[in-house]
């Protein structure tokens, strides 16, 4: 076997720190590789296991969620045959948000994500910001995406909903998500590998379906049913953005994957791609198939029961629940990486960066968002969670987007340079600064409270150093 002596060399659960160049010209280095490799010695810390398709996977999964059953019917209400050009328009605008993400994310090889970009890029402050809204966001959306899982099992088992059998769903959903990833980051990694795959093979099959039935009645093209206006495509490109929205959650977990730097950028294109072609796919079937996609309030089992029965509509329905499933599968594995890294850096007690010894996982972390999404899914309300949503994810996708100058003027090269790098940063900013315009904040009081949570977190630390040793 050929190893590259040059840098450190990582395997699965450990790392052999590059030896000094006089020792390289001996036998002692290949030695002491081939020994870890075969002791298989462990590594202290996180384990490098995600792969760049399973990081494809993963990124798909978190954005992905159970908003793509409902939304066909939404903006077909708002934009009518246009509905169908607008998910193209939106997956063009989210790409240039995304290239900003690229380039950033090959700068990092530690887990933190956009807390991480915006902490080295403007400071604690900005960081720590950033990471309460984060977190926020990915703690409530799982929290309702729970409550949805059970609303849907009601379907199959009438008594889901009520409070006894509710109680003892959401116990084991959580919970067994929570083992798993606490068991080691290949598991999780294998089971939002195994949602993504099953949630994307119910959707190509009604999407396949579809087209084939479209094409062979010679309906390629929808009929025009609603006028597009100016406010359709406000609410519409509003709707869509967030729809291709949650990447962000996949790219926290850098410190256990493979080879970030050059992971994230093909990871983030190659969701985007995936998300656009089954977003675009699924508008057209359903303008094409439903004779009243506007007023359709579950569009995708609508079209699965004209297309094949009774049985089609079941499977859309047992569909939307591997889905939800497997994004909170995603979130499991990743979301808790957040408050690790936030108590890497010593702007969170040390215990959040506590990692197992057997199973290099950071279990408090880990446990500590199962138990929160599991008492908000139980007791909370997620009245304001759309402006949360909305209004955060906004914010940190334009701080991220202006960090792109900023850090090539701080680090010099990065793994992934994009073409004119500024004009991107500059669109990505205009996009979420013009979008977060449009956004409702009539009930936005969680928000304030996250950012109020996050000023206080950051009086607290703000004198405190960088616990983690200096190179």
């Amino acid at each position: 076997m050929d190893v590259c002596l040059d840098l450190p060399l990582q395997n699965r659960d450990f790392t052999i720190s590059p030896a000094p160049p006089a020792a390289r010209s001996g036998l002692w280095y290949k030695r002491a590789v081939t020994d870890a490799i075969k002791n298989d010695v462990p590594r202290a810390g996180l384990v490098r296991a995600i792969g760049r398709w399973s990081l494809a996977a993963l990124i798909v999964n978190c954005i992905i969620g159970s908003g793509v059953f409902g939304l066909p019917s939404v903006i077909a209400g708002y934009l009518g045959r246009d509905s169908i050009a607008a998910v193209i328009l939106a997956a063009l605008a989210m790409g240039v948000i995304m290239a900003c993400f690229c380039e950033v994310s090959s700068r990092f090889t530690e887990t933190g994500g956009p807390y991480l970009y915006a902490r080295e890029a403007f400071g604690r402050f900005m960081g720590i910001q950033v990471a309460w809204l984060v977190w926020f966001v990915r703690l409530t959306a799982c929290a309702a995406n729970a409550n949805l899982f059970v609303t849907y099992l009601g379907e199959f088992w009438r008594r889901a909903t009520e409070p006894l059998p509710r109680l003892l769903i959401l116990t084991l959903l959580i919970g067994i998500l929570a083992v798993i990833n606490f068991r080691g980051v290949r598991a999780g990694t294998h089971m939002s590998n195994i949602f993504t795959a099953a949630k994307l093979s119910a959707l190509g099959l009604v999407g396949v379906a579809g087209a084939w039935y479209l094409i062979a009645a010679g309906r390629i093209v929808p009929p025009a049913r609603v006028p597009a206006t100016a406010s359709g495509w406000t609410h519409t490109m509003v709707l869509l953005v967030f729809a291709y929205g949650g990447f962000e959650a996949a790219l926290i977990s850098a410190g256990e994957t493979k080879n970030p730097r050059r992971d994230m950028p093909f990871g983030l294109m190659a969701a985007l791609i995936a998300c656009a072609a089954v977003y675009s796919l699924i508008q057209w079937v359903v303008l094409g198939v439903l004779p009243d996609p506007a007023h359709s309030e579950r569009p995708l089992a609508d079209v699965a029961r004209l297309l094949m029965g009774h049985g089609g509509a079941a499977l859309i329905a047992l569909g939307a629940l591997v889905s939800i499933y497997g994004y909170l599968s995603g979130n499991m594995l990743a979301t808790p990486r957040i408050t690790f890294a936030l108590g890497e850096r010593g702007d969170f007690p040390a215990v959040f960066a506590a990692v197992h010894q057997r199973f290099h996982t950071p279990w408090f972390s880990i446990f500590l968002f199962a138990v929160l999404v599991w008492v908000l899914a139980l007791f909370g309300s997620f009245a304001g969670n759309a402006t949360l949503s909305a209004g955060s994810r906004l914010f940190y996708y334009g701080v991220v987007c202006a960090a792109l100058p900023v850090l090539r003027k701080k680090q010099g090269p990065a793994g992934l340079r994009i073409p004119a790098g500024m004009v991107f940063s500059v669109l990505g900013v205009l996009i979420c600064v013009g979008l977060l315009t449009r956004i409702e904040y009539e009930k936005s009081v969680i928000l304030l409270v996250a950012v109020a949570v996050a000023l206080v977190n950051w009086a607290v630390v703000r004198r405190r150093k960088d616990p983690r040793p200096t190179a």
